[in-house]
């Protein structure tokens, strides 16, 4: 078995076939809204999946804002550390030096 999940695929894509432009814009506008630290990965991998089903650049442009608001997070979250007591033990075994 992996150690991680090949990507995220919605129930819903595997039932009722690719969402609609408008529907597959809110939904990555949902996901944007609804993210968090522990789901960022496997929403991103989503709202990636629904971007590629776009049928054009004009619809894709739409969802500009919030695919970057998603990087950015993904960024954040990869740099910042996940335990508060883990960055104050960091800087406490630095000054020991």
């Amino acid at each position: 078995m992996a150690d991680k999940p090949a990507g995220f695929v919605s129930l819903k894509s595997l039932t009722k076939g690719p969402p609609g432009p408008a529907a597959a814009l809110d939904e990555i506008r949902r996901i944007y809204f609804k993210t968090s630290r522990q789901t960022i990965a496997h929403d991103f991998a989503h709202a990636i999946a629904l971007l590629k089903s776009l049928p054009d650049e004009d619809a894709r442009s739409k969802a500009h804002v919030y695919m970057e608001g998603l990087a950015e997070m993904m960024r954040e979250w990869e740099r910042s550390p996940k335990v508060k007591g883990q960055q104050s033990q960091v800087k406490r075994k630095n000054t020991k030096l």
